[in-house]
């Protein structure tokens, strides 16, 4: 690749997360009560507002950074101060020069969330004579629904309460309506003379001679009902031993396989992918050490999710398989058993999304949880299968097979609302969504002529999801001794293919319809959808080259990577969620698709894409979405406003384009691991060290020789498995998502 100097992007925020908790500031660490910033825990913001001052002046950033996924430092000087009237009296001297050059006093803020935050200042005098200072923290709460704050509509609340306790040096604010109770507590707990309070600030005066240093640490503890996030060590740089959660991550990094390649850009991209989705990590949800699900994302997606969840499942077969038994299992606990509107729930359905704020004690959103979604169901079942043939695990399948039998009973009896065999979503609840697949902002479906379409709208991807499923499911329903179930599996999924290549295709485009209407008309829009049918196999192999053709053309592919919707659609826009943006996810499953038809050469080309674009974001994190524009010699992707930074699914994709490139396809029931490597010139080798398929972990090795890709197995341990070359040919008659 490259090897020019990069422009690196990435937004202008810092943000840590553990758990649910997580904190976004500006780069000074302050918190802006009308932007998107917080403390937030529990789908509320516990802090609203945070500034730092000295002598009632902002303090100057020189330089901040999250030094790991849970702990940011901060480092600040003065600016031009003069002794307020009366510090003399405050400090309790008279010393010390009355004005203090810029520079002359250093600030270092340390922060690290464990269940609430714990903050370290340490101020420093620089200067060569004594000084007397007031630092003053401003901290305020508002409690807002996250929702609320994601939309910029903040409502003022009643029944706010706060206390200074001068003995404790606590400052509590409480919020109370009904049995809906948060409190945010902020507790000086180690510091050598307390400070005051007054008007909304904390206030510490200092007397500092030259060289000399003080310290403080300061909790924010966060109540929500019954519950409160107290600390379990004392300030970050004094804890004796790693936290729990510390030593939980450590264990997901050190047990995922670990990947050897001369080229830094997957490399870098691949191991702070691996940081990112253990540090996604819910520990609330936790079934066992190794059994978690991941948010969907921060700020905005700190929550349980179906959809994102499975995809982060598959994504991590290669990292580490049994990552996707926590969300199957988390997932079936939520799976819907009754009929309610209010929630878009019907037997059968897996749920979207789950939350807690106030606005669902007040019955103002459905999200508790709510289901309005229809790719998540068959996802479902394309991760279980997918699970079956990675880990093996014949327990695994047994304990949710009555969950696999429902969400196919939905798939037929909910999932295709007017008997026709094609599966459309409509929402049935008064604040419902309008959108029900991955593309699910309200404006995300448009006919060729940029206006929006109407419910019931019946999406080609879901078509294809439910092709997959039922494709999988069969293989399942045979290992549990139901051929006849396998049977009827296969046939329907037969069936669904062909009519589905005779109804959603475009002759005259080459691709497959976005979708069908409420008419049943073909929506005409050239979208990314289409790729997410060769991923799943329900194109039929002779139209496999036209698509991909038309993903790549100019109009689709920005440079890159491939866009959501055409620009040649009057409702493009690169900066649009869904109506432009490029998505690392979608992406990388097109990738996979273009690859199981025997298209190496364009998957490459995809992965290559957004693998430099990876390379120009901060720290190699993908976000959630950048914009669509389009690369030239000279360009940097663009960074989409407010999207999530980590994201799951975001993060994951390069576990799909290395297992993509490597051709891997698990079949750990029957003892095998087929590979097809088609190694890019960028990728002239890639070593993968403990990958495990079933009870065995492999090492392998992959390289380039004459324009060949060649592999060999250096180690196994734990279990012999047979490593057998796929076949190279690719087509739809492959079960294996994953090449």
């Amino acid at each position: 690749m490259a090897t020019t100097t990069r422009v690196k992007v990435g937004p202008p925020v810092v943000t840590i997360n553990k758990g649910s908790t997580f904190m976004v500031t500006d780069e000074k660490g302050e918190i802006n009560p009308e932007r998107s910033q917080g403390v937030f825990a529990a789908d509320t913001r516990f802090v609203s507002t945070y500034r730092l001052s000295v002598n009632r002046k902002p303090w100057e950033r020189i330089a901040s950074a999250a030094s790991t996924y849970h702990s940011a430092q901060f480092f600040l000087v003065n600016p031009h101060l003069e002794f307020p009237v009366g510090v003399e009296a405050i400090s309790g001297s008279g010393v010390g020069q009355r004005v203090i050059p810029p520079g002359d006093i250093g600030l270092m803020v340390t922060r690290d969330i464990d269940v609430g935050v714990r903050e370290e200042f340490e101020i420093t005098n620089y200067g060569l004579m004594t000084v007397a200072l007031v630092f003053m923290i401003e901290i305020q709460s508002d409690f807002a629904d996250v929702f609320e704050v994601k939309a910029k509509k903040l409502r003022q609340r009643e029944n706010l309460a706060t206390e200074w306790n001068r003995h404790k040096a606590e400052l509590t604010t409480a919020y109370r309506l009904g049995k809906f109770l948060r409190r945010f507590r902020y507790r000086v707990v180690e510091v050598d003379q307390p400070p005051s309070y007054a008007n909304g600030r904390l206030m510490f005066p200092l007397e500092l001679n030259p060289g000399q240093a003080w310290r403080a640490c300061c909790h924010m503890e966060l109540q929500h009902g019954n519950q409160t996030r107290r600390h379990h060590h004392g300030c970050p740089s004094r804890s004796a031993t790693a936290s729990y959660f510390s030593k939980l991550q450590q264990r997901w990094v050190k047990e995922c396989t670990r990947i050897s390649t001369p080229n830094d850009d997957v490399k870098l991209t691949y191991e702070r992918s691996v940081e990112d989705m253990g540090a996604l990590r819910m520990y609330e949800r936790d079934l066992g050490p190794n059994v978690w699900v991941p948010a969907a994302g921060v700020p905005w997606y700190v929550a349980l999710f179906g959809r994102d969840s499975l995809i982060a499942s598959l994504q991590n077969m290669i990292t580490q398989a049994n990552f996707a038994e926590g969300a199957l299992r988390i997932l079936a606990q939520h799976q819907a058993h009754e009929r309610d509107d209010w929630r878009d729930a019907q037997p059968g359905k897996i749920m979207h999304e789950l939350r807690h704020g106030e606005l669902i004690y007040l019955h103002l959103i459905p999200h508790d949880p709510y289901y309005g979604t229809w790719d998540a169901t068959p996802l479902y079942l394309i991760a279980l299968h997918q699970a079956w043939c990675w880990l093996g695990n014949r327990k695994l399948i047994e304990d949710l097979r009555q969950t696999a039998l429902d969400c196919l009973s939905w798939i037929d009896n909910y999932g295709d609302l007017d008997g026709d065999g094609f599966q459309e979503y409509k929402t049935f609840s008064s604040q419902g969504y309008e959108n029900m697949s991955w593309k699910d902002a309200g404006d995300a479906v448009v006919y060729a002529d940029g206006s929006q379409v109407k419910q019931p709208k019946a999406l080609c991807e879901l078509q294809g999801y439910v092709y997959a499923a039922k494709r999988g499911m069969a293989e399942v329903f045979t290992a549990l001794g139901d051929h006849e179930r396998a049977k009827v599996l296969e046939s329907q999924a037969a069936e669904l293919k062909r009519r589905f290549n005779e109804v959603f295709w475009m002759e005259n485009e080459g691709t497959f319809a976005f979708g069908l209407d409420a008419e049943k008309n073909q929506i005409t829009s050239i979208a990314s959808n289409a790729g997410h049918c060769l991923w799943t196999g329900i194109a039929d192999d002779d139209k496999a080259k036209r698509i991909i053709e038309r993903l790549l053309a100019p109009d689709m592919w920005s440079g890159w990577g491939i866009r959501t919707l055409s620009t040649q659609n009057p409702a493009y826009n690169p900066f649009a969620y869904q109506r432009g943006a490029i998505w690392p996810h979608d992406n990388n499953i097109i990738a996979l698709g273009m690859k199981r038809y025997g298209f190496h050469d364009q998957a490459n080309h995809v992965a290559r894409g957004i693998i430099e674009a990876a390379a120009h974001f901060q720290s190699y994190r993908l976000p959630e979405v950048f914009a669509g524009i389009h690369r030239d010699a000279d360009s940097f992707p663009v960074q989409y406003r407010g999207a999530n930074i980590p994201q799951a699914w975001a993060a994951g994709s390069i576990f799909f384009f290395i297992q993509m490139m490597l051709g891997l396809e698990a079949d750990a029931p029957n003892g095998r691991l087929l590979v097809n490597p088609t190694l890019p010139d960028w990728l002239s080798s890639i070593e993968l060290s403990g990958l495990r398929v079933g009870k065995t972990s492999l090492d392998l090795r992959f390289w380039r020789d004459d324009g060949e890709s060649r592999y060999e197995v250096k180690s196994q341990r734990g279990g012999r498995l047979e490593v057998t070359a796929a076949d190279n040919a690719g087509g739809s008659g492959r079960d294996a998502l994953g090449s």
